[in-house]
Order: structure tokens, then C-alpha cells, then sequence
């Protein structure tokens, strides 16, 4: 399966996690609910920390948990573990198998938390140690970008958070995801020929805010792994406290501002530096307003709920980067240097 196909496979995946582990996050819910934890604690690395990114903002805006990410250095390198009483300890991670977090988990035991994994492998390390597992459902991915694995990470987190909140309303939302994914999937040539304005961009910035601050760190990641291209993530509030000094006319700015609560801030910032900088906008946006501002506009499907958006908008973004990476003449399959599973102590 190529890299291409693992893009479009995600309605299929995200389809398998709701109906194949639906009832046993329920179950997970309750167990949580029983031990009444004051916090989450979270392990994860490169993509599925920002998967991590995303439960920070969904589990404290949906079930006002207060989310701290772990240092697994801490508990690998340094051995020098903090208190964890009355956590939640949640790793994620495609494979199970990187050691430092799997010693963020295996500390968590000995301190008498609640544990859960979110992961594909439910067979693997940090699965195996864990009380809860919470199976992504995603299946085999080759490519060494990750995408199917990250929105059904994704997707697990949002189901926790559902069944957390015990929210009817929640669950025929999430129901709606897969098809919201096939939607946007028809763009695919459209966002090839707008990428190939950007071929021979050597770096830009990627802007988000809100729940969508991981979407920006995950576009960006996938720019530089794939594309080699020097892509910085900020929060647009991040953004104006320095960076913004580096605009110039024709800098390459990525957004992505779906419809909520911080579509307004977004807005007014990208307006403001498109008027004074003159810079160059790619925007990822549901919102006619916010893509007539841009050279580059690339839709949302309507309707979807700001929570669930982080699923669906980092789809047109992978498309994104494929196809620039292809653009230039480089390998999308297989990035230099990196690999598919990387394990780090």
C-alpha cells in the first residue's frame, strides 16, 4: 500500500475504530470514571504527540481534565520520575515500542496509576503493561509518514472523550467523521495543482489556534519530513509575540482556521499580515470569508463541529504535502534518514 492510498484509506479506518471499539472506550470511560483522577499525564512522540496536542484541548474543554504532557527523558535518561498521585497516565503511540515511553508507563504502574494505551500494536510493550488498551484499529500502515495511525489516534481520543462525557449528541457526531473524511479525499487533484505553487518553497510558517494547534504542528511536521521543507508551527497568539517579525513579501503562511470560537483571532491576524507583508496564504477553512483571502484556498466540508475538526482538516494537508513533496522531485514514500518506527531511549 503506498502513501497515496494510506491517505485514502482513512474514512475506512476511522469507520473501523468507531464501530470495532466503541463499546470497549465505554468501558474504559467507567473504569476512568471510578478512579475520579485529578489530571491526565500523556506520553507520546513526534506525530502522536500531536495527537497528545489534541487531548490536551478536547479533554479539557469536553471533560475539564487538565492535561500535562510527560519529559519521558525524565523517567528513561535521568531517572528521576515525578509524582504522579491521582493521575491518569495515557501514552500514545503507533508501535508500543519506544523505550522511553514505555518507562513512563512502567513508573505509572509502580506508582498506582490508572494506565491506558492508545496504540495499533495492542500486542506490543507499552501495551502490555498497560490496564487499558485501546486498539486504533487503523491496520497496516507502510509508509513511513504516518497518517492513517494519526487520525484514528485522533479518533480514539475524541471517543474517550464522548464516553467520558456520557454524550448522545457526541457519539452521533463522531458517527459522521468517515464520511466528512471521504468528502474532503475529492479534492485530491484540485490540491495537487495548487501545491504546485509552492515547489521550490524552502520554508514558510504553519498557523493554527484552539483545538486545530495540533493540526498545525502535524501539517508541519509532515512538510518537513516528507517535503524538507523549513516549516515552523505557531499558535496565531505565539505567532505575534516575534515571529511575525520575519514576514516579507511573498513568505509563505499555512493556516488552518476552521469555523469556532478562535476563527475571529485567525482572521483578523492573517488579514493583518497579508495587508501590511504581503504574504502568501494557503488556507485550510470551511469559511468562503477566510478562503477569499487566500491564493491558495483549500476547503472544508460545512458543518463539521469545531471539536471533531483536527480529524478531517489535517486530511487536505497530508494531500498537501504528498503532493509537494512529488513536485519536487523527491521520494514520499521513504524520507531520508528517518524510519518508520523510531525508538528512542
Amino acid at each position: 500500500m503506498s502513501l497515496h492510498s494510506e491517505i485514502f484509506d482513512q474514512p475506512a479506518s476511522i469507520r473501523n475504530i468507531f464501530t470495532r471499539q466503541k463499546e470497549f472506550i465505554q468501558m474504559a470511560a467507567k473504569e476512568i470514571l471510578k478512579r475520579d483522577p485529578s489530571y491526565v499525564f500523556l506520553a507520546a512522540r513526534g506525530t502522536s504527540d500531536n495527537a497528545g496536542r489534541y487531548a490536551n484541548y478536547i479533554l479539557g474543554a469536553n471533560n475539564h481534565l487538565p492535561l500535562a504532557l510527560a519529559t519521558p527523558s525524565l523517567f528513561s535518561i535521568y531517572n528521576q520520575p515525578p509524582k504522579l498521585r491521582d493521575a491518569l497516565v495515557v501514552s500514545i503511540s503507533q508501535s508500543g515500542k519506544s523505550p522511553d515511553i514505555v518507562s513512563v508507563v512502567s513508573e505509572a504502574k509502580k506508582q498506582g496509576c490508572l494506565t491506558v494505551s492508545i496504540t495499533n500494536e495492542p500486542d506490543s510493550d507499552m501495551a502490555n503493561i498497560s490496564d487499558l488498551v485501546i486498539d486504533i484499529s487503523a491496520g497496516v500502515e507502510k509508509s513511513t509518514a504516518a497518517t492513517k495511525t494519526y487520525t484514528n489516534e485522533l479518533m480514539a481520543v475524541a471517543m474517550l472523550s464522548a464516553a467520558l462525557s456520557n454524550n448522545p449528541k457526541q457519539w452521533d457526531e463522531l458517527e459522521l467523521v468517515s464520511a466528512w473524511a471521504d468528502q474532503v479525499l475529492r479534492q485530491d487533484n484540485d490540491i495537487k495543482q495548487l501545491s504546485l505553487r509552492y515547489r521550490y518553497m524552502q520554508r514558510c510558517v504553519v498557523l493554527g489556534r484552539g483545538f486545530n494547534y495540533c493540526t498545525a504542528f502535524e501539517w508541519s511536521l509532515k512538510m518537513k519530513e516528507m517535503s524538507y521543507v523549513v516549516a515552523e508551527p505557531y499558535s496565531s497568539a505565539d505567532f505575534l509575540h516575534g515571529p511575525v517579525a520575519m514576514m516579507e513579501t511573498g513568505f509563505p503562511v499555512l493556516a488552518v482556521m476552521p469555523s469556532g470560537a478562535v476563527f475571529n483571532t485567525l482572521f483578523e491576524t492573517l488579514q493583518k499580515i497579508r495587508k501590511e507583508q504581503n504574504v502568501e496564504l494557503a488556507i485550510i477553512s470551511d469559511s468562503a470569508q477566510a478562503l477569499e483571502m487566500a491564493q491558495t484556498p483549500i476547503p472544508l466540508p460545512t458543518g463539521i463541529p469545531e471539536w471533531l475538526s483536527p480529524i478531517i482538516s489535517i486530511i487536505p494537508a497530508q494531500l498537501f504535502c504528498f503532493h509537494l513533496t512529488n513536485h519536487k522531485g523527491l521520494n514520499a514514500e521513504n524520507p531520508r534518514i528517518i524510519q518508520k518506527v523510531t525508538e528512542t531511549k
